[in-house]
C-alpha cells in the first residue's frame, strides 16, 4: 500500500480463538479510503468472525488479539473501551448484515431507525432534524416513497425495501468503512442486483470503503477491486480481483472459481467442484465482446434443437396442470369492506414428460410455492386441474392423497427445518416407508436406508446420527435420501440449493442429476438462480404474479427471452464470465 493514499483500515495479525481452538490465523488487511474489497470464502472459514472482530462485537468466549488500527483514531481497536467503540460504531465503521429481519427492531418504524443513528451519535441537532435527513437517506436508497416507508414497520415492508432501510442505517452518518456480510444472499435476483448497483453508487458518490462479504463470486467481481480468499480461518490467496480469477494460485480458490462457473462442466457434463478443479479452465477476461461470449457459452447446446427429431413416439406425461387457479381471502382489515383476495395462481396450464426435468423460475410472490403446495396435495386449487403420476389432486380425498404421496416426493429448501431434530437419520430416511399399504420388515428398512446413504454419498455409519451433526449439504444429501426411498416418480426440489456454499451446490446437483438420471425420475426445480436451472433443466416456465409468462425449451428461452420480464430476470443475474468480462 503506498503511501501516498492513506490507509483507512490496517489489520495486521488479527487471531480470533475460543478457548478451544483458533477460528483466526494471523489476518492481515490493508485499505485504502474508498478502496471495495471482497472477503470470499466458504461457510466456516472465518469470513464474519473476522468482521464481528473488526468492530467489536465477538460473542462471549471468543478473544481477539493482534492489531486493528482505523483512520482517525488513535490505538488498537482491540483493546480500545466498549465506550470509545460504541463512538464508532455506526459513526465511523458501519455494518449491514445478512438477515434485515433480525437486525431491524420490529418495535420501530423504519424512519425511526435512521433517525436514532444520527441521534445516537449527536450528528442531528433535533429530533425533527433527524428525521427530516432520515427520509431523505430513505430517498437516497431509492425506496419508492421515502415518506410512507419512514411511517411503515419492518414487517409491512419487503425484502429488498428491510435491505434499503439497513443501508440507509449504516450510510445515515456517512462511515468511512462500510462492512456488508452476505447483504443479498436472501434477495430475489432483481432486488439483489438493485441493491449492488445501489451498495456500489452510494460508496463510490462517497469515497466510503468498502469490505464486501460474500460466497458468491459472481458478486465479487461486479463489485470489489480487489479479493482476499480465506480457507479455514488462513487467507489463501489475495491481490486484484481479475488476476485472483482469471489466474487462481492456489487450489482452494481454482476450486471454489470452478464450482461457481456453472457454464463449465467436465468430461463428464458434471460441475466442477473443489476436489474435482484441477482440468477447470478459468474465463478469461477479453475486451472483445463476441470472443467473450463465444468463451462463455458451451457449444454443445448449440446442437441440441437438432436432437429431438429422432424419437417418434411422444414421451408419456406424468405431470399435467389445466387452469391451475388458487385465490386466498386474507383477514379482514374493516368491518365495512370485505376481506381482501390475493390470486396467488391465475389459471396456469402446462405438462412435465416422463423423465423431463423442468425449471420453475420467479420472484417471491409469484406463485411457484403455492403450486408446490397443490401439486404435493398440501393444498387445494380454487379451480381447474392438476394430474400428477395418474392422480387427480383436486379435490382429492385424504387416502387418494396417501397415494400420491408415494409416487411425489419434496425436497425442501431449509433441510435444518424439514428433518425433525430428534430422530436419527435411519428414522428420518425410512419414515415415508411406515405408511400403510406397505410391507417392508424392519431389517429391510434398514438395508434400503443404507443403500439410499450410499447412493447420496454419505458413509453407512451416519445412519445412527442426527441432524445437528451434519452439515448444511450433508442435511440436504440426508433429505434427498428420504424423498428417494420409495421410489417416487416425481421429486420436486423447492429452491434445494440456495442455502448452500458454491462447491457443496456443484456437488447437490450433480447428485441430484445422477439420480434423476439413474431412477428414470421426473424433476420439478423451483429456483430463482437462473443459472442453477439452466444448467439442471431441459425446459422451463416463467412465473409472475401467479402467471406462465413464458415457457419453453431453456436453451432457446435463455438465449431469446420474449417476454419482458424473463429479458429482466435473465439480465439481472450475475454470472462469473459475464461479471469479468464486464469489469474489463
Amino acid at each position: 500500500m503506498t503511501t501516498e493514499t492513506k490507509t483507512l483500515l490496517a489489520v495486521d495479525g488479527l487471531n480470533v480463538r475460543t478457548p478451544h481452538r483458533t477460528l483466526v490465523h494471523d489476518f492481515s488487511l490493508h485499505m485504502a479510503h474508498g478502496e471495495r474489497i471482497g472477503l470470499i470464502g466458504e461457510s466456516g472459514s472465518g469470513k464474519s468472525m473476522t468482521t464481528t472482530a473488526l468492530l467489536g462485537l465477538l460473542p462471549n468466549g471468543v478473544t481477539a488479539d493482534g492489531s486493528v488500527r482505523l483512520d482517525g483514531h488513535d490505538g488498537n481497536l482491540l483493546q480500545a473501551p466498549e465506550s470509545e467503540l460504541m463512538r464508532i460504531r455506526g459513526r465511523d465503521m458501519a455494518m449491514v448484515f445478512q438477515e434485515p429481519l433480525t437486525a431491524l427492531n420490529p418495535l420501530m418504524r423504519a424512519g425511526d431507525q435512521v433517525a436514532e443513528i444520527m441521534l445516537q451519535h449527536r450528528l442531528a441537532p433535533s429530533k425533527a432534524e433527524a428525521r427530516r435527513r432520515a427520509i431523505e437517506m430513505l430517498d437516497a436508497v431509492h425506496l419508492p416513497d421515502p415518506a410512507q416507508a419512514a411511517r411503515a414497520y419492518p414487517h409491512q415492508l419487503s425484502g429488498g425495501q428491510r435491505q434499503r432501510v439497513m443501508l440507509a442505517m449504516a450510510l445515515a452518518n456517512d462511515p468511512a468503512l462500510l462492512l456488508c456480510d452476505e447483504p443479498t444472499t436472501a434477495l430475489d435476483v432483481t432486488v439483489q442486483r438493485q441493491v449492488l448497483d445501489l451498495i456500489l453508487e452510494l460508496v463510490r458518490e462517497r469515497g466510503t470503503g468498502l469490505l464486501f462479504i460474500t460466497h458468491d463470486l459472481a458478486v465479487v467481481a461486479n463489485m470489489c477491486t480487489r479479493v482476499l480468499v480465506m480457507n479455514q480461518g488462513v487467507v489463501v490467496e489475495e491481490g486484484p480481483t481479475e488476476d485472483i480469477f482469471t489466474k487462481p494460485q492456489h487450489p482452494y480458490t481454482r476450486g471454489l472459481l470452478a464450482a461457481s462457473d456453472l457454464e463449465a462442466t467436465d468430461a463428464d457434463g458434471r460441475l466442477f467442484t473443489v476436489a474435482s478443479a484441477q482440468d477447470y479452465v478459468p474465463p478469461t477476461v477479453d475486451t472483445d465482446p463476441a470472443a467473450a461470449s463465444a468463451e462463455a457459452a458451451p457449444p454443445e447446446p448449440a446442437e441440441t434443437p437438432a436432437a429431438p427429431a429422432a424419437p417418434a413416439a411422444p414421451a408419456e406425461t406424468v405431470m399435467k396442470v389445466t387452469d391451475l387457479v388458487r385465490t386466498y381471502t386474507r383477514g379482514r382489515t374493516s368491518l365495512f369492506k370485505p376481506a381482501p383476495e390475493v390470486h396467488a395462481l391465475k389459471g396456469i396450464s402446462f405438462e412435465v414428460p416422463r423423465g423431463g426435468r423442468l425449471g420453475v423460475v420467479g420472484e417471491s410472490g409469484s406463485g411457484k410455492s403455492t403450486l408446490l403446495r397443490i401439486l404435493a396435495g398440501l393444498d387445494q386449487p380454487t379451480s381447474g386441474s392438476a394430474v400428477v403420476a395418474g392422480n387427480e389432486v383436486a379435490g382429492a380425498k385424504e387416502s387418494q392423497l396417501r397415494q400420491l404421496r408415494q409416487q411425489l416426493q419434496i425436497v425442501f429448501q431449509d433441510p435444518m427445518g424439514s428433518l425433525d431434530p430428534r430422530m436419527t437419520v435411519e428414522q428420518i430416511i425410512s419414515e415415508p416407508l411406515l405408511v400403510r399399504g406397505r410391507n417392508e420388515t424392519a431389517a429391510e428398512r434398514s438395508r434400503m436406508v443404507a443403500e439410499m446413504l450410499e447412493a447420496v454419498g454419505l458413509p453407512a455409519e451416519s445412519a445412527a446420527r442426527y441432524p445437528h451433526q451434519f452439515s448444511g449439504g450433508q442435511r440436504q444429501r440426508i433429505s434427498i435420501a428420504r424423498a428417494l426411498i420409495c421410489r417416487p416418480e416425481v421429486v420436486v426440489a423447492d429452491e434445494p440449493v440456495s442455502a448452500l456454499d458454491v462447491s457443496v451446490r456443484a456437488q447437490v446437483l450433480n447428485l441430484l442429476a445422477d439420480l434423476v438420471d439413474e431412477y428414470g425420475l421426473t424433476l420439478v426445480f423451483v429456483s430463482h438462480d437462473l443459472n442453477v436451472v439452466r444448467h439442471l433443466c431441459d425446459s422451463v416456465i416463467v412465473m409472475q404474479s401467479g402467471e406462465i409468462v413464458e415457457a419453453g425449451d431453456t436453451e432457446t428461452v435463455y438465449r431469446d427471452p420474449q417476454h419482458p420480464y424473463t429479458k429482466r430476470l435473465i439480465d439481472s443475474s450475475l454470472t462469473l464470465r459475464q461479471e469479468l468480462t464486464h469489469a474489463s
